[in-house]
Parts: structure tokens; sequence; C-alpha cells
């Protein structure tokens, strides 16, 4: 099964890589899509190809390498990146939230609350979130001694995999990784229910049944890769050691790590109408 394993996967990390190109060079070239929710988009994209490049080629090394190695220099390397991304994410996505809940609630007022410099600020306080966290949980992590094997039974270098192997106590690991991954995922994941709880109030309120619609398809791409990021980022990380399973979080990594940077794209633009006027544009006017 490791060639037809490596196959799809390699497809699935090609897919990955030029679906979010894609989506990061139409935002670019289009003047139209440069709104804030298209600059978050921009960074949910570069996001997506930065977190499966860390992970999915030493993964297809493994695959096809007869000794399936990575070095512990590398491994802390990995893991720095790896968690750096998915924290920023999981705070991208509340903040893309909010943007949705700007937009459909206070529209008269959004273009105030969501200028330039307010946008940048945001992404950028994203970002530096997910630096601060991948900073504390790698020093944390690799403080400890190792001693119980030097196997990890995972594709990829994680927090879990790692603190079952050490031989040392690992609870303060465990409360950072409780505590500090209440304000990366429970409070983005919190604020996301909330703010579509009031969009989905405002919705309701609109007469017009395509104006209902509109604003249901506008906001449809973001929950659903909500459902799906939060729901396995916030499940493989925010609960005891004591609970792990390393089959099951084997599946579950796969949908945050592999699945969603895919999918984002494509849920992007087949249910965001801007996007897809703004692909159409572009292949006429080569095609021209």
């Amino acid at each position: 099964m490791k060639v037809l394993v490596f196959i799809v996967l390699l497809l699935i990390y090609v897919l990955a890589l030029i679906s979010n190109a894609a989506i990061i060079l139409v935002i670019q070239l289009n003047k139209d899509l440069n709104t804030p929710m298209y600059l978050f988009l921009e960074n949910l994209s570069f996001l997506d190809i930065c977190y499966t490049s860390t992970t999915m080629p030493k993964m297809l090394q493994v695959l096809v390498a007869e000794r399936k190695v990575i070095s512990f220099t590398a491994c802390a390397i990995q893991l720095y990146f790896f968690v750096t991304f998915v924290g920023t994410e999981c705070v991208l996505l509340g903040i893309m939230s909010y943007d949705r809940f700007l937009a459909i609630c206070i529209p008269l007022r959004y273009s105030i609350y969501m200028r330039k410099t307010v946008c940048i600020a945001l992404a950028s306080f994203c970002w530096f979130s997910g630096f601060i966290n991948s900073v504390v949980h790698t020093v944390f992590t690799f403080r400890l001694h190792f001693c119980h094997s030097n196997k990890i039974s995972y594709f990829f270098c994680d927090i879990p995999p790692l603190l079952i192997l050490s031989c040392d106590d690992t609870s303060v690991n465990e409360t950072l990784l409780l505590s500090i991954g209440v304000f990366i995922g429970w409070t983005p994941f919190l604020c996301t229910i909330v703010s579509y709880m009031y969009i989905i109030a405002t919705i309701l309120q609109i007469r017009s049944t395509k104006g209902r619609q509109k604003a249901f398809s506008t906001c449809a791409s973001h929950l659903a890769v909500v459902v799906l990021y939060y729901g396995s980022a916030i499940f493989n990380y925010v609960r005891p050691v004591s609970t792990y399973s390393m089959y099951k979080d084997k599946v579950i990594a796969v949908l945050y790590s592999i699945v969603t940077p895919m999918l984002n794209p494509v849920i992007y633009t087949l249910k965001n109408q801007d996007v897809k006027k703004a692909i159409g544009r572009y292949v006429y006017s080569k095609q021209q």
C-alpha cells in the first residue's frame, strides 16, 4: 500500500499548494477583491501552504525511505513551525467571523471598524499569537528528557506523541496545552459561535429571500471551515494526555493538517460568487 498512499498524499499536497496559491494570485490580481474579507482569506491560504509544507514533504520522504528517520533538531523545527501555523489559523478564523459579523450586522459602520490599518493590525495579531504560542510549547516540550523510546507513533513531530515519549513529569506541559488552548482555540471558537448567532438572527430579519440567500452564502464557506478545523484541532490539543489515543489522534490530525488545507480553497471558491467571477474574468481575459 506504500506506493498508493504516497501517490494519494502527493496529489493532495500538490492540489493544496496549487489551489491556495491560485486564491492568493486571484486576490492580488483583482482590485475588486481588495477588501478586509479577502485580506484575511489571503492570509488563510498562505497559512495552509506553510503548514502543509511543514509536514507533507517529510511524510512523503518517510513513506519511500528505508530508514524512516527525522533528526532531533529537525523534529524541534517541525514542531515549532507546525504549532505556529495551527495557532495562527485558530485566531485568524475567529477574526474572520468577527469580520462577517460586522459586515452583516453593522454594515453602515463596517468601513470604519474594518479600515485597512485595523485589518493589518488584526492579521499581525494572529501571526504574533501563533509565534508566541509555539515558542512556549516548543521550549517546554524539548526541555524534557526522552528516554522511553525514540520512535514516534505519528506521521510528524507533534506535542502529544512527544509528551508520551518523555520520562519526566509532563504536568506543566499539559497545563500549558489546556490553558493556552483556551486562548488560542476555545476563545476564538466561542467568539465565532456568538458572532454567528447574531449573524443568523440578522439574516432571518431580511425580508428578501434573495437577500437572505446571498447573506447565507457569504458565511457558509467560513462556517464550514470553522467546524472542520476547530473541531479537529481542539480535540487533538485541549485535553489531558491520559486520554490520548495515537490511532484516533492520527486520524483527527489528518483532518486539520492535510484535508482542511486542501478543502479550504475549494470551499471558498464554490461558495463565494466574487471569487468565482474573478477567476472567470481572469481566465476569459487570458483566452482573449
